[in-house]
């Protein structure tokens, strides 16, 4: 029974990509929230083979000559990889001033437990020692000036770039400059990629970059809004549609495993009467 695990390839392929699914479905209204897309990969043991000529015998024909596999029981699907779709969310206004949306293809640099991750999601807050958080708790990053850059200056830490806000109420315009008390105290950090698929997703809403020769070295042109928020690229309606047609996709697929079931019980309880 190997033709079995041609269909169980397929399950198991459509099983994650129910779950890919879900999981944008469940993110639908998180603020900054980048769909996921699965990639599928065909495994054909005839393309291995090169077989392209009719395969016909210089005999009279019996029935077995029509009904060569060329290898199609050893075919299986599986799961080539996941992409994140990056693609703008539309901006909603909240009139809060601690919220703020990208327009653009950059990211909000934070310092999470474990280094600098990026986001593109932007409802902050303020924490108790005044400074501008996520809604996880992780500081949000100031950044880097043309003097830090300059070679031979020693490059600040992240802990030294903290948005220090305090108790005041914060002006940042869409170049992302940072005024208190209308004195400007630095620029928020927005970092744009030359390969944003070079991310490493983490969670829901953060990324890694493993390359520092992936990012941008130029003034990003990402606008900051602030009062604003940005939604999810969900569709809901196509991601239920999606999720509906994988479910049946995938009740058909166990349909057919249990099919080739019932004809191995069957040949295996049939052949012991004899």
């Amino acid at each position: 029974m190997r033709d079995l695990w041609v269909p169980v390839s397929g399950a198991i392929a459509q099983q994650k990509r129910v779950e890919t699914i879900a999981n944008n479905v469940a993110n639908a209204n998180t603020a900054g929230f980048k769909r996921d897309q699965m990639v599928f990969k065909e495994y054909l043991t005839a393309l291995d083979k090169g077989h392209y000529d009719i395969d016909l015998p210089n005999r009279e024909f019996a029935p077995r000559d029509f009904y060569h596999s060329y290898g199609a029981e050893s075919a299986k699907v599986k799961v080539d990889g996941t992409y994140t779709d990056f693609s703008q969310g539309q901006l909603t206004p909240t009139s809060n001033q601690f919220d703020f949306a990208l327009h653009g293809p950059g990211f909000f640099e934070v310092l999470g437990p474990n280094g600098v991750r990026y986001t593109r999601q932007g409802n902050f807050t303020l924490n108790s020692q005044g400074h501008l958080v996520t809604n996880e708790g992780h500081p949000v990053l100031k950044r880097l000036s043309e003097q830090d850059m300059r070679e031979g200056n020693e490059i600040p830490r992240p802990e030294d770039r903290i948005v220090e806000i305090g108790n005041h109420s914060p002006t940042i315009n869409l170049q992302g400059e940072i005024f208190v008390a209308g004195q400007k105290i630095g620029d928020l950090s927005v970092v744009e990629f030359n390969d944003p698929h070079a991310l490493k997703k983490q969670g829901q809403s953060f990324f890694i970059n493993h390359d520092d020769a992936n990012r941008k070295v130029d003034t990003p042109k990402t606008a900051i809004h602030q009062g604003f928020i940005e939604q999810s690229n969900i569709n809901a309606v196509a991601e239920m549609s999606d999720l509906i047609r994988a479910h049946r996709n995938f009740e058909s697929i166990q349909r057919i495993i249990k099919t080739y079931d019932d004809i191995s019980s069957k040949g295996v309880n049939e052949i012991s009467r004899f």
